[in-house]
């Protein structure tokens, strides 16, 4: 990683945070392969999650998926949990080295956040939002982060009303690889403003 790219503060950090409004502890920590190369592999398969990240492969494809994106050193991989129970996946990456950088206009120092949950069982709950306004906090630890965005399949209705329920705004559609996706952004100022709603 050279020099210039700034160091993400969830980069291979553990942090946990009583929420008072679900009244769980919501932890994230760095995904490691052997520790979760089978739960991710299931993840991906679940029916509610095929339809939007089109990981359904081979467990061989899979395994070198995950290596990749391990490898790939402008994101980070999270495993989301709630009281200790692995839940959700999260990458969070720096947009000018993304693909979207490709797309959008940005400025350099531009997050981005992807989640899912994983099992069917925590789906429904409410508890999308709260983990996504934590990390998405998290991400504003970076000082000089002013903007996180992210950018959900377009048909993903649920997924698009958690992102503007913490504080996400629709910007536009935009074409990236196999999807189009609702291009949304989250100020810092509006993010501190839904804290406290």
């Amino acid at each position: 990683m050279n020099s210039q790219v700034p160091t993400s503060k969830t980069s291979e950090e553990e942090f946990s945070t009583f929420h008072s409004g679900i009244q769980k502890t919501i932890s994230f920590r760095p995904v490691e392969f052997e520790r979760d190369i089978d739960r991710l592999y299931q993840w991906h398969k679940q029916a509610h999650v095929v339809p939007f990240w089109n990981l359904d492969i081979p467990r061989d494809q899979y395994e070198k998926h995950l290596t990749a994106f391990l490898a790939d050193e402008h994101q980070d991989l999270h495993i989301g949990s709630l009281d200790g129970t692995p839940m959700s996946y999260w990458e969070t990456y720096w947009v000018k080295d993304d693909i979207l950088g490709k797309v959008i206009d940005f400025h350099p120092e531009d997050q981005g956040i992807h989640l899912l949950i994983g099992p069917p069982s925590f789906l429904g709950r409410g508890y999308a939002q709260p983990l996504l306004s934590t990390l998405t906090g998290r991400l504003f630890q970076h000082q000089a982060t002013q903007r996180v965005v992210a950018e959900p399949e377009i048909r993903n209705e649920k997924m698009i009303y958690i992102f503007e329920k913490c504080g996400f705004r629709f910007q536009k559609e935009i074409e990236l690889a196999g999807k189009r996706a609702a291009l949304m952004v989250c100020h810092r100022d509006t993010w501190e403003e839904n804290q406290h709603v």
